[in-house]
């Protein structure tokens, strides 16, 4: 596969054929729709064979032939799909034989943003989606977005991000507020401490909290914000308070997995090296 044959700018999305692969490609095809952005097709063969003696090769020989078969018939309904939402959509496809978070993660050297699944293996058997968006959201160059299946029919209150009050998070609550400009919808910006604090230490975290979220008020003039300080471990207040948002935003670290894992709505996950401003 070649890279370079990708636009820079694209939003990737990983599809599969699984119930999980398509809810990534419908939310990947809008957010390519709002943000006027190419989209790109990606499937992940599981290079199982590698390790094979010749012998064992030649028996896989025909079942290789009709996995890539069902490949390409993935990557075709794929594009149907595409082109009934959004004919508008300027639309590429890869498809490569290896690890899929290794595939992905080049691909997101030139990408927006990545999408997949919480849950994958439609008809390929493809680790691209549930696991293997776990470990990409720690290795990507871009943002992440893991679409979860939510619980249909809930109010939803507009995009949460959790922040840790420091400057270290500030291309997470960017990447919040710009998703919420997108898709018009109000922004919540949450801090989670364990600790019970003096009003004091509240006046100095909530002066932290708007140092975090300077200047972001002039860049995205149309986005209601609010902020909220809550006790309890931030990823079990933002897993738990997920089932009432559209979107939640976190930054890669020790608790993202937990939040992705348990989240009731679509998440995205900034890697650490855009927010250290790497």
């Amino acid at each position: 596969m070649k890279t370079s044959a990708v636009p820079s700018g694209t939003i990737v999305v990983g599809v599969d054929g699984s119930v999980g692969g398509d809810r990534a490609l419908s939310w990947a095809v809008a957010q390519a729709t709002l943000e006027s952005r190419p989209l790109t097709l990606a499937l992940g063969l599981a290079d199982r064979w590698t390790e094979m003696e010749p012998a064992d090769l030649a028996r896989l020989t025909a079942a290789d032939d009709i996995e890539r078969a069902d490949a390409r018939s993935v990557l075709h309904e794929a594009r149907r799909r595409v082109t009934d939402l959004a004919p508008e959509l300027a639309l590429h496809e890869v498809m490569s034989v290896g690890r899929p978070q290794d595939f992905l993660v080049e691909l997101s050297e030139r990408a927006v943003l990545v999408v997949v699944g919480s849950r994958g293996r439609g008809p390929v058997r493809s680790t691209l989606l549930g696991s293997v968006g776990v470990a990409l959201c720690h290795r990507a160059a871009c943002p992440v977005v893991v679409v979860r299946r939510g619980h249909p029919g809930l109010v939803r209150h507009g995009v949460l991000v959790g922040t840790d009050a420091t400057g270290g998070s500030g291309a997470t609550v960017e990447l919040a507020y710009r998703q919420a400009s997108v898709h018009g919808l109000p922004l919540t910006i949450l801090h989670c401490g364990d600790r019970v604090r003096s009003a004091d230490d509240d006046e100095a975290l909530r002066l932290a909290l708007a140092e975090v979220v300077s200047g972001l008020a002039e860049k995205f003039p149309d986005v209601r914000a609010t902020t909220e300080i809550a006790e309890g471990p931030s990823d079990k207040v933002l897993a738990e308070r997920s089932d009432r948002m559209n979107l939640v935003v976190v930054g890669a670290g020790s608790g993202s997995a937990a939040v992705v894992e348990h989240a009731g709505c679509p998440v995205a996950v900034v890697p650490a090296r855009t927010d250290q401003g790497g």
